[in-house]
C-alpha cells in the first residue's frame, strides 16, 4: 500500500551501499567516525566502538559512557556472539537506603544508584575481535569533538529545554557543562566537554578496565559519593561484561536473534514469531498493524510477568521462546477483529542503536543508553560523565520481577536485534525508544523480510506505538499521521485507542538497519526521524 502523504527524506537518509563497510548511526558524526574506522582497516567491532565514543559526546541527551550497553556480533565465520554490559545495583542500595520512599526518584543521586557498564562492554568486545587498531585511533574522534566542540542538534536542544527544570537543580556539573550561559545550549551553539575528552584521554592510555580498577576508577567513586551516590568503588572494581548465549527462535526465512534478560529482547523476538503465526496481508493494511499490535501485547504480558535479572527469573527465556504449546496459547488469545482491552504498565527511556558491517562479514548490532534524557541528570565534575538512573526502575518492594536488591541488574528496554536469513543475508537492526523499540523492530523486519518492502523505505514508513516511549506518559496507540485514514478508521473500529501525532515524529524512535548480502554487497539504512546518517565506502 503507498503512503498517501509522502515527505521528502533527506538524502543522507538514503540507503547507502558498498563493498567495503558500511555504518549507521543517529549522529552523522558517529556514522562517519566508524565508516572512517573501517576505511582504515578496522572491524566492524572497532567501528562500533568509534561511533558509540562519539555518539557519548555529540549525542548526551541520548548515551554516554555513564550508561549501560548490550552487542549482538555476527562473526565471519557465521558465529553469533552477545555482550551484556549493564551495571548492577550498589552494595549499598537497598530499602533501608531509601527508607521512607514509595519510589526511587528519577532524577539525582539516589537514582545514580547501578554501575555503568557500558565500557566493559567495550572492552569485551574489542577482546575477542580480530581487530588492530589502538584504543587511541577508536576514540580519536570523540576525544576531538568533545575538547574542540560540537553544534547542538535540533533535537537534543529542544529536550535540554524541556528538561531544563528538572536538570538544572541537580549536583554536580550538569549546568556548568550544558548551561554554560545560565540557559540551555540552543540548536548550532557549541557544546564543549573538556572532563569528558580528558576522561577519554585517560581511557585511551591507561586502557578501557581503568575506568573500573584504575585511577580513573577511583576518581569516578569519589565523585560519586561526594554527590550523594550509593555507588562505591568496589561496586566498579566487582563488575564486569558477561557473553551470554543469544536468545533465538525460527520464524519463516530466517532466525531472529535478541539479547537476554535483563533486557526485553525476548519481547522482541515474540512479537515477530507470534505475527509470523498469523494469516499474513500487505503491509500498512489492518491485518498488518493490527496482528503486530495484538502481538505485542502478548509479548508484553509474558514481559513484564517474567523478566528481570535472569538470576532471579523462575523460567527460562529460551524455554518461553522453545515453548510451542505457549505460542499457540498467544496466538489464541489474539482476536484477528478486537483490540484486547489496554494498557497495562508501561516502560519508557532514551536510548541509541547503531551498527556496522565490514568486509571481512562481520556484522554488528549494537545499543546503549543512560535511560532518561541526560540518565540522572548527575553529571561528575572531575570526569564529565554523565551517570545513568537505570536503576529508577528498581520497585522499593521485597519481591517481584524487578525488585531492589543489591547486586541486581535492574530490567531494560534497551535489546539489539540481528537477524540470519536462510539465502545467507545477515541483517542487525534496532532503535531508540522505550517500548517503542520492539514494535518498531517488528514493523522494520515484517516489511523487509517478508512484506517486500526496501530497506530504507521500511525505516521512513509510518509507523505506530503502543503505550509510552521516552518523554510520553499516554498508554494509547500512536499512529503517525501519514497512516491511511480509512485505516485508521479501521483499527478505531476494532477498539484501538488511537491517538494520531505528528507526521514523522521522534516518538517513533530513531531506527537503524544494516544488511549484509551473500554476494559481499552491504547496505545500510537510518531513521529521517534522527539526526544521523550512513556512511558507506
Amino acid at each position: 500500500m503507498m503512503r498517501p502523504h509522502m515527505l521528502a527524506v533527506p538524502e543522507a537518509h538514503a540507503t547507502q551501499q558498498g563493498y567495503g563497510g558500511v555504518a549507521t548511526a543517529p549522529h552523522s558524526l558517529a556514522s562517519q567516525a566508524g565508516l572512517d574506522v573501517l576505511r582504515d582497516g578496522g572491524t566492524a567491532v572497532e567501528a562500533c566502538v568509534a561511533i558509540a565514543a562519539t555518539l557519548a559526546v555529540v549525542y548526551p541527551h541520548m548515551t554516554g559512557i555513564g550508561g549501560d550497553g548490550f552487542w549482538l556480533i555476527h562473526d565471519p565465520d557465521g558465529s553469533i556472539h552477545a555482550i551484556d554490559a549493564c551495571g548492577a545495583a550498589a552494595s549499598a542500595a537497598d530499602l533501608a537506603f531509601y527508607d521512607g520512599l514509595s519510589a526511587i526518584p528519577w532524577r539525582g543521586p539516589m537514582a545514580a544508584n547501578t554501575v555503568a557498564g557500558t565500557i566493559s562492554g567495550w572492552q569485551r568486545a574489542l577482546e575477542g575481535d580480530e581487530g588492530t587498531l589502538s584504543l587511541g585511533r577508536l576514540l580519536r574522534d570523540a576525544i576531538d569533538l568533545a575538547q574542540n566542540g560540537v553544534g547542538i542538534t535540533q533535537g537534543g536542544a529542544a529536550i535540554a529545554m524541556a528538561k531544563h527544570a528538572e536538570l538544572s537543580i541537580q549536583p554536580g556539573a550538569y549546568a556548568s557543562i550544558f548551561e554554560p550561559s545560565g540557559r540551555p545550549l540552543r540548536q548550532h551553539e557549541q557544546l564543549r566537554q573538556p572532563a569528558l575528552a580528558k576522561t577519554l584521554r585517560q581511557l585511551a592510555h591507561d586502557g578501557l578496565d581503568s575506568f573500573y580498577r584504575g585511577d580513573l576508577g577511583q576518581r569516578i567513586a569519589s565523585d560519586l559519593h561526594r554527590l550523594g551516590s550509593p555507588l562505591k568503588l568496589e561496586d566498579l572494581q566487582r563488575h564486569s561484561a558477561s557473553e551470554p548465549k543469544p536468545l533465538q527462535i525460527q520464524v519463516s526465512g530466517a532466525t531472529l536473534f535478541n539479547t537476554t534478560p535483563p533486557t526485553q529482547g525476548l519481547a522482541s523476538l515474540l512479537i515477530l514469531a507470534l505475527y509470523d503465526r498469523l494469516p499474513k496481508a500487505d503491509a500498512e493494511t489492518f491485518q498488518h498493524l493490527h496482528g503486530l499490535i495484538e502481538a505485542t501485547k502478548q509479548a508484553f504480558l509474558v514481559r513484564d510477568q517474567f523478566v528481570g535479572d535472569p538470576a532471579y527469573m523462575p523460567v527460562s527465556p529460551q524455554a518461553l521462546l522453545d515453548d510451542q504449546a505457549g505460542l499457540q496459547a498467544m496466538i489464541d488469545a489474539i482476536d484477528p477483529d478486537r483490540a484486547l482491552r489496554w494498557p497495562r504498565p508501561s516502560a519508557h527511556g532514551d536510548t541509541t542503536w547503531f551498527g556496522a558491517a565490514d568486509s571481512r562479514g562481520q556484522v554488528v548490532s549494537c545499543i546503549q543508553s543512560t535511560y532518561f534524557e541526560f540518565g540522572s541528570g548527575v553529571v561528575l565534575p572531575d570526569t564529565g560523565i554523565t551517570w545513568q538512573n537505570r536503576g529508577a526502575s528498581f520497585t522499593l518492594t521485597s519481591d517481584g520481577p524487578n525488585a531492589l536488591k543489591p547486586g541486581r541488574k535492574p530490567f531494560h528496554t534497551l535489546n539489539p536485534a540481528l537477524a540470519m536469513f536462510e539465502d545467507g543475508r545477515v541483517m542487525a537492526y534496532g532503535t531508540m525508544g522505550g517500548e517503542g523499540q520492539p514494535q518498531t523492530q517488528a514493523a522494520l523486519f515484517s516489511r523487509y523480510a517478508w512484506h517486500g518492502v526496501a530497506l530504507q523505505d521500511a525505516i521512513d514508513r509510518p509507523r505506530w506505538l503502543l503505550g509510552r516511549t521516552w518523554g510520553e506518559q499516554s498508554t494509547t496507540l500512536k499512529l503517525e499521521s501519514r497512516f491511511d485514514p480509512n485505516l485508521v478508521e479501521q483499527l478505531r473500529a476494532a477498539g484501538h485507542d488511537v491517538e494520531m501525532v505528528e507526521p514523522m515524529t521522534a516518538t517513533m524512535g530513531h531506527a537503524g538497519a544494516v544488511v549484509r548480502h551473500p554476494d559481499g554487497l552491504i547496505e545500510g539504512a537510518t531513521d529521517p526521524r534522527s539526526d544521523g546518517a550512513v556512511a558507506s565506502y
